[in-house]
């Protein structure tokens, strides 16, 4: 993935926990999920999107996750989960996200997140405002 300074790609590093492994000795896929569910709350939190959509009273929710697993990964890997926005439509934005062991540079995982914004109130998909959208720059 090409390093481009124009489009920002939120970073985060941890160390894979024991707790995290299955009784097939690496990372449960499941994991996964809750990882990229947690880095997209710490994007959004850290450029101001939450408190933004909290005023007007949405919130995102998940519409689609899909995974591709590449390599598996074991306790005490140290990872790095990079994420970015992909696009925005009118009520839905898909966040890519790619998970790297950092020791060896090699991706474990892929994947991508569909995400709605819906009204809180009425539980229905809410048109995603401009001052929402122009937090993200986009990478394809």
């Amino acid at each position: 993935m090409p390093n481009n300074p124009e489009i920002p790609i939120y970073t985060y590093r941890f160390t894979i926990p024991e707790s995290a492994v299955d009784e097939n000795g690496h990372v449960n896929n499941v994991m996964y999920v809750q990882w990229m569910q947690d880095i997209a709350v710490k994007h959004y939190t850290f450029i101001g999107g939450t408190a933004l959509i909290q005023e007007l009273g949405c919130t995102w929710v998940v519409r689609e996750h899909k995974i591709e697993y590449l390599l598996p990964a074991f306790a005490d890997e140290e990872i790095e989960v990079q994420t970015w926005v992909a696009d925005i439509r009118r009520v839905r934005s898909l966040r890519k996200y790619r998970f790297v062991r950092l020791v060896d540079e090699q991706t474990l995982v892929r994947g991508e997140t569909d995400w709605v914004l819906v009204d809180i109130k009425t539980g229905h998909p809410h048109r995603i405002p401009p001052e929402a959208a122009n937090i993200f720059r986009l990478k394809p």
